[in-house]
């Protein structure tokens, strides 16, 4: 099958490469020719422009757009919908907001164009092991795009069935799920987001409690010196809190122990605010969600004026006084 993909990062790059390995053609462009002449050693077809791009893709065309959620989308969705005609498909495989998706679906349909959102998980393993997909859109668009979904999604794999799922049929357990209408794919991968934010903190949180069990502050007889790395992979054997999340904690534990590597700063993408805002208009508590997502921010700042007024009080209904860091 034909697929035009925009967008060459380091996901919308190594997806076009698994759909090529899979024998699918594929049409790519970036406003880095440089990364267009890239794939087009690895038999993608280059395009100079959108509007050439469009030229070379074969009806109905399926356009798959994979750049940063917000304005780039935006812009690029809706300067590709004025080069298609009715009948064309365009994805949106980033993490666009899930609303944002039913408006600019409602738009398309004026001019017979379909709008499908993809919620895409995988990373840059991805061109390996496969891509998660939650999808939302038309069904008619789904079942014309299907044999490209069934190629980037990793397949059942070696992953044990679930009970009974046998007698169900579908293609979760392929890796790829029709969620809905247009903004049904985001809106499952907000929330996938906002419940990964939830368990790398409660990673985060434990592994720091592990590494300062040999606090001073500790009695002597109650410290324990730990080697984070091997507690990692000893988790990952059997336990019930294993994860990839953990298998990729345990590799970075091992290349660096200290992870003397890493700033400590940890950005947000978007999908934590926004599962934390549907929470609220849901009226949904969503406790660990929101800490882990505030504590995103926390992660920001050396410190925050919370702290001070917290010092503050301490002080003055106590006397006190808060040590330096290794004071």
């Amino acid at each position: 099958m034909q697929m035009g993909m925009i967008g060459l990062g380091r996901m919308g790059g190594n997806m076009v490469e698994r759909l090529i390995r899979a024998g699918h053609s594929c049409v790519v462009f970036d406003r880095s020719q440089e990364s267009v002449r890239k794939y087009e050693t690895k038999n993608a077809t280059g395009a100079s422009s959108l509007a050439d791009f469009v030229k070379k893709l074969r009806k109905p065309r399926v356009a798959w757009v994979m750049v940063p959620s917000g304005k780039p989308t935006e812009a690029t969705v809706m300067e590709l919908a004025a080069l298609m005609e009715p009948g064309d498909i365009i994805i949106d495989g980033g993490n666009s907001f899930y609303k944002d998706d039913v408006r600019r679906s409602k738009e398309l349909k004026k001019s017979g164009i379909q709008y499908v959102d993809v919620g895409t998980s995988g990373g840059i393993w991805g061109i390996d092991r496969g891509y998660c997909m939650m999808v939302g859109g038309p069904k008619e668009a789904l079942q014309h795009i299907d044999p490209i979904l069934k190629t980037l999604a990793p397949g059942i794999g070696n992953i044990e069935r679930t009970p009974g799922r046998e007698k169900i049929g579908g293609t979760a357990e392929e890796g790829y799920l029709h969620c809905g209408p247009a903004g049904a794919g985001h809106f499952v991968k907000m929330i996938h987001n906002g419940i990964e934010y939830g368990l790398m903190q409660a990673y985060a949180e434990g592994f720091d409690i592990i590494r300062n069990a040999n606090s001073e502050q500790l009695p002597e007889e109650h410290r324990f010196e730990f080697n984070c790395g091997d507690i990692a992979e000893v988790w990952r054997r059997g336990s019930v809190v294993g994860s990839w999340l953990l298998d990729l904690t345990a590799m970075a534990l091992t290349e660096t122990p200290s992870l003397s590597t890493y700033s400590g700063f940890v950005q947000d993408s978007g999908e934590g605010r926004w599962t934390v805002m549907a929470a609220v208009e849901e009226a949904v508590p969503a406790d660990v969600l929101t800490s882990s997502l505030y504590a995103r921010f926390r992660s920001r700042q050396e410190h925050t004026f919370a702290e001070k007024v917290l010092s503050a009080m301490r002080f003055k209904f106590g006397g006190h006084v808060e040590r330096p860091t290794g004071g």
